[in-house]
């Protein structure tokens, strides 16, 4: 049996990070990656959503990642998320995430044209086929990659023995029992929206990694610990204030993931920029929101951590 022990807990998906010009800031990847290890968090999620990555080159993703890797020093379980719009580019990360020796690369399907799904699974394996001896996670987020992990395309993605997780952000909890039940006893399923990892953990999975973590790692880290012990209705009221920052961070005009570096500037110190266009970064008014987020999560922390 596999050791899936490094995929169990929480794991934060890593923020891209940039300088005043809105180039790739190493030192500011560095310093969150280092805010990571001290939070005690099990990993990080590399170049996903959160990480910008369909707004930023191939050299840039290979930049940020080898700056996490020589900050993490060996101390987080670190996935690369590589998937880009051709399979080439994908192929160039996948290589690339193997040789600095991370735990597992993972991928989107495909986006914009509606692929069969024979041919999405053929860009998986060969993803898969460029980092042989790397653990592949699919990444299942139909409301944004516009299609599903479907059970016949999950079975045929288990033919390939590198498969070793999903990381599930679909809405339905079902989706987690399913791919568990179905994907045997060493097969890890990350519960991905974050406003559901009570349930999500409740439902079988191994753990959480999710967008929001990173601005308040204390509070998934007791619902996580919680859970774990069975006491599901003290998680579920630390769910409920994390939920509550959540819908605040999302009511500003800018993205939400400048909302979080905005935060993390104030709680924390760490200079990581703005968002890159096209998405929209924080407008002035923003920052009564920031601030009133700010508050929230001392609160929640002070009251539950």
């Amino acid at each position: 049996m596999k050791d899936i022990t490094k995929y169990q807990g929480i794991i934060p998906a890593f923020y891209a990070c940039y300088d005043e010009n809105g180039a790739i800031s190493v030192e500011g990847v560095k310093a969150l990656t280092r805010y990571m290890v001290e939070k005690g968090v099990k990993g990080v999620y590399v170049g996903g959503s959160s990480g910008e990555c369909i707004y930023q080159s191939v050299a840039e993703r290979k930049q940020v990642l080898e700056a996490v890797v020589e900050a993490a020093e060996g101390k987080l379980t670190i996935i690369a998320h590589v998937a880009c719009n051709n399979t080439a580019d994908s192929m160039e990360l996948a290589a690339h995430a193997e040789s600095l020796g991370v735990d597992a690369i993972a991928a989107i399907p495909p986006i914009y044209f509606h692929l069969p799904e024979y041919a999405i699974a053929q860009y998986w394996n060969d993803i898969s086929s460029a980092a042989p001896n790397t653990d592949f996670v699919i990444y299942n987020i139909p409301q944004l990659a516009g299609v599903a992990l479907t059970m016949p395309l999950f079975h045929e993605m288990l033919k390939n023995p590198k498969v070793a997780a999903v990381k599930n952000s679909s809405m339905p909890v079902q989706d987690i029992q399913m791919f568990k039940m179905d994907g045997g006893e060493d097969f890890v399923v990350f519960n991905g929206p974050d406003e559901q990892l009570v349930s999500g953990l409740a439902m079988g999975a191994d753990g959480g990694i999710g967008g929001t973590y990173g601005a308040m790692p204390e509070l998934y880290l007791k619902i996580y610990e919680l859970t774990k012990a069975g006491k599901i209705e003290e998680a579920a009221k630390v769910q409920y204030a994390a939920d509550a920052i959540i819908y605040k961070m999302c009511s500003t005009k800018g993205n939400m993931y400048g909302t979080i570096k905005a935060i993390l500037k104030i709680r924390e110190g760490l200079e990581l920029g703005g968002v890159r266009k096209p998405l929209a970064n924080l407008v002035d008014s923003d920052m009564d929101i920031v601030k009133e987020c700010v508050a929230m999560i001392d609160d929640a922390i002070k009251t539950y951590c």
